[in-house]
């Protein structure tokens, strides 16, 4: 059986946030997990083609101003549409690094999600206010989650 793909597509310009990433990544290489390959790339970096292979996403961002980075926006100027029409109903999911509420931000990126026409596998996770040390473990748990749901079939 060939492995799926999950791809993580996660801005993390601080250590707080690249240690998310790290959380991200082990989670989806937990033991458990037989067949599926994960990998990020910054939103910077990715491209079209890196959707187009993936068989589910992770979307990343900071909340910047009631919105989400700069990165992450670009990253869907750049794939919106050469991806919307072979890509509805890819498997997603998203966490907001928020240090107000991420209100503005969650808006955002579901409008978006909701044009792409991909499928929420689960709730967006908001990571809200001063950091703290088990946010790690929300993020470690998101990846194991569509790790799991991935090589399962659930999705």
């Amino acid at each position: 059986m060939p492995k799926k793909r999950l791809l993580v597509v996660a801005h993390a310009p601080s250590d707080n946030t690249q240690k998310l990433v790290d959380a991200l990544l082990r989670g989806a290489a937990s033991p458990d997990i037989e067949n599926v390959d994960t990998r990020w790339v910054a939103p910077l970096q990715a491209t079209p083609d890196d959707v187009l292979q993936a068989d589910a996403i992770i979307l990343g961002t900071t909340e910047n101003l009631g919105y989400m980075s700069g990165a992450l926006k670009d990253f869907f100027d750049r794939c919106y549409y050469p991806v919307l029409e072979e890509k509805q109903g890819l498997p997603c999911a998203l966490y907001i690094r928020a240090g107000m509420d991420g209100t503005g931000t969650r808006r955002a990126v579901e409008s978006i999600i909701t044009g792409l026409r991909w499928t929420w596998a689960r709730d967006p996770l908001v990571l809200r206010g001063e950091w703290q040390e088990r946010f790690i473990e929300d993020a470690e748990e998101l990846g194991l989650y569509m790790a799991a749901g991935l090589d399962s079939g659930i999705f």
